[in-house]
């Protein structure tokens, strides 16, 4: 903040400038004010004048509505094409079902724009039957109301127009350059492709320009001084700015960037306040402080809360989600709740025994046995409430009756007298109830992780059979992460948490996320590890049974979180998940790339268009020209400060300084901390930092053209007008060029490959035809005429691997698997001549990048890593001579298929890479008698209730 100093003699040294404020400021122009002026003896900034947006000319108000109208028209275009599934649409339109069914989810994205996406669907009469489950999915024939639920970004990306109009006018920037800005984001394609589909980054950016807006008008009434501190327009802006912070971070974390931004202009702001010792009282500082605290933490901080608020009360039945979270947090859930169960566990007690860390998962077993190892039954960890999760706990001998015999059975202890407790140290075996086997560990390798700290654990011995010394294990019961009390004594229902030493090897029971293949419903391993962790190592009693424990027995059962505890639950999820994407994308990318525009996105191919995210060239590199001319600016200034130059007495130079600089700090903050980040990047990622950049862009054009006097081009206001028009000129020729890609329209190969500059920008130019007119003749083809045509294309369709979803990341679309004998290809028409006379089946397998694996590194490979499916329909065309006929590619080149996958290639090489992730536990159906394991080894797709569970092949 420009704040006055006392005057020095015109030789004197001048201090180092504050840290950039975002104070506007339209400088004193006449020189007789110049000459006449005096520094202000408060905190007031010099050259600061009242930039108040509500106090425009009319001029400036209708060419607002202009500008908005034109957003409006560009924004809106075609906003119904395509007419399918595009990209992160498969999550944030499968959100919003979820929402209106109330099924719970997870994400790693705070709610208020899904919410948004959902409200604008459900009023236009969405019930949430559609379920959004692949990129290019028909909208069409089910009816879904996609229009209408990509409206709410659209509307955001045509209100981001007019409010950097605002924002511009309010950092003192002339009227045409304000235009200037605002025509730059119109006409930028990475922000209209981004805001005509059902994703969050157009919320996300209204919300982020909203609170410059408010805060750089705030920050100017802060400037004009004590006059007009705590007036009605300074606390305005000042909870606007809060309310700002507060929608910016309810739709996503990069908010907290912005919070970063606001935070540090405002403790400098407070350190000037600070330093004006004559006109600002240690009372006064206080109102001060106490201001900005409640606005900019309180505000922000309940909105927040109020959206997970809203969350949770939309989500109110148990859904995919739920297994991401703590089984309290479950509990609150409709038929996830359980009646309240015996405290007290003893001897001979029917139980369930569940896992604390991995999502809590139930000790479970089947009648099935490993095929390696010691081919005994096979022990897994299983998500979901089922008689196979049921045992008993027995002492190491039977109990003796009145005749000093052993009485045998598993009733046994149900005829005792006095019934003795589990306490710390004692050693049990565990015997499963329906197959009448115990758990039981030996020194043999698990079936997966086979490293040497790790024992295999299976089910051993039939009904009726003692056992062995293998089926003794010890429990040691965890004070600190039970309950005090008895609970750290003795086993307690819920509330005691225990470790399962195994007696004979030392090892403890043990569970981690890792998936044990088909031949076992691809459910969690278990082992018995030595010197395994504590986390992974933690189990405690959910379900409790015993004949002695009647009615009048103490009860027990989860506590209810409340809201706060469910709140800061879901955040740690959330930032532990969010963390945890660190797998490779085929359309990824690193921070260094974004500011020259080196690659873009994928976000869909069908019918020979497709959807490429991809920004404006003239827009982008303009924009870090400006960054960089600011940099350069900033260490040429430093140099000449240092050697007593006397800059920085001049208002316009400090203004240049501050002004830009707080802009620049707006991008620098909104950019540089991806580079800490190790998980999954994209170019939209960069989208607030451009926003700031843009602005820096045209402060820069602003004090060029209209108030620095030295340069001579603040005497002809029409050069800079001028100037202004014909940037905006290029802007939109570059535009123009490039929209096809942002509305996903017809276009040729030539104008494709004209305009693709760099290899880096990957889109295929031989996915659109040679012609206009071949699009016409498709237009007219029977397959393509009907909209609702269950023909399906085979070319360019987009296998989705979303970025920001942790539920199903793993995921991948499925192009067609099956070759419809009427179909054609791409909907191209084909002669009558032409028939399909051979279909032909083939199974491959490749690595993760890209390369042919034969048959015996695939059996090297079973069992310790999984494989993905990708579907691939290829089409030869054939005519009556029996020559092939190439639709849609050049001769002697292949026709073109689905887009790069994912898995297979096309991944930016500097992506971390994390070959077995940590997965939450894919849910699945009840399993009963191992019906639900032999289910499993059939490959079948995802549904609404569960992921994929049956390996995959490619």
């Amino acid at each position: 903040m420009a704040r006055s100093a006392a005057a020095k003699a015109a030789s004197g040294r001048v201090s180092p400038p504050l840290p950039p404020s975002p104070a506007p400021t339209q400088p004193i122009t006449s020189s007789k004010s110049k000459g006449s002026s005096k520094r202000p003896n408060d905190y007031t900034s010099e050259g600061v004048q009242d930039n108040d947006v509500f106090l425009l000319p009319g001029s400036d108000y209708q060419l607002l509505l202009g500008i908005t109208f034109l957003a409006a028209a560009v924004r809106l275009f075609r906003i119904y094409q395509p007419t399918s599934v595009v990209f992160d649409e498969v999550h944030f339109g499968g959100f919003a079902s979820k929402y209106i069914k109330g099924k719970f989810f997870m994400d790693v994205h705070p709610p208020l724009a899904k919410l948004m996406i959902t409200l604008f669907g459900y009023l236009a009469g969405f019930d949430g039957s559609f379920d959004f489950k692949e990129i290019g999915k028909d909208y069409l024939e089910p009816g879904v109301p996609y229009v209408a639920m990509r409206l709410f970004p659209a509307i955001c990306g045509i209100l981001l127009a007019p409010t950097m109009f605002l924002t511009l006018k309010a950092a003192g920037c002339r009227t045409f350059t304000a235009a200037m800005g605002a025509g730059l984001i119109i006409f930028e394609n990475g922000l209209l492709t981004q805001a005509r589909l059902i994703l969050l980054d157009s919320p996300l950016m209204i919300t982020t320009a909203f609170t410059a807006l408010a805060f750089t008008s705030f920050t100017n009434q802060q400037e004009l001084g004590p006059s007009r501190a705590f007036s009605p327009s300074w606390w305005f802006w000042l909870v606007m700015t809060g309310l700002g912070l507060g929608m910016t971070v309810s739709i996503k974390w990069v908010g907290l960037f912005t919070i970063a931004w606001v935070g540090g202009l405002t403790l400098v702001q407070l350190w000037v306040l600070w330093g004006d010792y004559k006109n600002v009282t240690i009372r006064n500082f206080s109102k001060h402080f106490l201001a900005r605290a409640f606005c900019l933490i309180v505000i922000p901080l309940a909105f927040y809360m109020a959206m997970f608020g809203i969350h949770f009360l939309c989500l109110v039945n148990p859904g995919e989600g739920d297994g991401f979270m703590s089984s309290e947090f479950q509990s609150t859930l409709n038929s996830k709740g359980m009646q309240d169960v015996p405290a007290d566990v003893l001897m001979g007690s029917k139980v369930s025994i569940r896992h604390v860390n991995t999502q809590g998962g139930y000790l479970h077993s089947h009648p099935l046995m490993y095929p390696t190892g010691s081919k005994q039954q096979q022990i897994t960890l299983y998500p979901h409430k089922d008689d196979n999760n049921l045992w008993f706990l027995e002492n190491q001998t039977q109990p003796l009756g009145a005749d000093g015999l052993p009485i045998n059975g598993t009733s046994a202890w149900n005829s005792l007298e006095e019934t003795p407790y589990i306490k710390n140290g004692a050693i049990i075996r565990i015997y499963h109830v329906p197959t009448h086997r115990r758990l039981h560990s030996h020194d043999v390798r698990p079936p997966v992780t086979e490293a040497e700290w790790q024992n295999e654990v299976s089910a051993y011995g039939y009904e009726g059979f003692d056992g062995d010394a293998n089926d003794f294990f010890r429990v040691e019961i965890v004070k600190k992460k039970s309950k005090s009390g008895v609970a750290q004594e003795r086993l307690r229902t819920i509330d005691t948490k225990f470790r399962l030493v195994h007696v004979m090897t030392g090892c403890v029971l043990f569970s981690h996320k890792v998936k044990l293949p088909a031949w076992a419903s691809e459910q969690q391993e278990v082992t018995c590890a030595r010197g395994g962790t504590l986390p992974n190592s933690l189990w405690y009693i959910e379900s409790n049974e015993h004949a002695k424990l009647g009615p009048d027995a103490e009860k027990v059962n989860y506590a209810n979180p409340g809201f706060l505890g469910k709140f800061w639950e879901l955040q740690k999820v959330m930032w532990k998940t969010n963390a945890g994407l660190v797998e490779s994308h085929a359309w990824d990318s690193r921070p260094d790339s974004w500011p020259i525009l080196r690659r873009g996105i994928n976000f869909w191919g069908k019918d020979h268009r497709q959807i490429y995210l991809i920004g404006n060239p003239i827009v982008w590199w303009s924009a870090t020209a400006a960054v960089l001319i600011y940099v350069l600016f900033k260490g040429i200034a430093v140099l000449r400060w240092q050697r007593s130059f006397n800059d920085y007495a001049d208002p316009v130079f400090k203004r240049f300084d501050y002004e830009i600089g707080t802009s620049v700090l707006g991008w620098a903050l909104h950019y540089f901390p991806f580079y800490l980040m190790q998980r999954q990047l994209f170019l939209h990622h960069y989208f607030p930092a451009l926003y700031f950049s843009v602005i820096a862009f045209c402060q820069i054009y602003d004090f060029v053209v209209a108030r620095i006097s030295s340069l001579g081009l603040k005497k002809h206001p029409l050069i800079g007008k001028a100037g202004a028009l014909l940037f905006l000129v290029v802007s939109i020729a570059a535009f123009t060029l490039l929209s096809p890609l942002a509305y996903g329209n017809t276009w040729t190969k030539t104008e494709c490959k004209r305009v693709k500059l760099f290899n880096t920008w990957d889109w295929d130019c031989n996915t659109f035809l040679d012609s206009y007119d071949a699009y016409d003749q498709l237009a007219k083809s029977p397959a393509a005429a009907s909209p609702t045509s269950t023909s399906k294309p085979s070319v360019n369709v987009q296998a989705p691997a979303p970025a920001e979803n942790p539920v199903a990341a793993g995921e991948q679309a499925k192009a067609p698997a099956v070759e419809q004998p009427n179909e054609k290809v791409s909907g191209a028409p084909v002669a009558d001549d032409q028939r399909v006379v051979h279909t032909e089946e083939r199974v491959e397998y490749r690595d993760q990048d890209g390369n042919l694996l034969d048959i015996e590194q695939v059996k090297a490979l079973e069992g310790k890593v999984e494989f993905k499916t990708r579907y691939e329909t290829r089409t030869r065309i054939i005519d009556a001579a029996g020559n092939e006929v190439f639709v849609g590619a050049e001769e002697g080149s292949p026709v073109p298929v689905a887009p790069p996958h994912p898995d297979v290639e096309g991944v930016d090489r500097e992506t971390p890479k994390s070959l077995i992730p940590d997965e939450s536990i894919p849910a699945a159906e009840k399993s009963v008698e191992g019906e639900k394991e032999a289910e499993g080894k059939i490959p079948k797709p995802a549904s609404e209730s569960k992921e994929k569970t049956a390996k995959e092949e490619l």
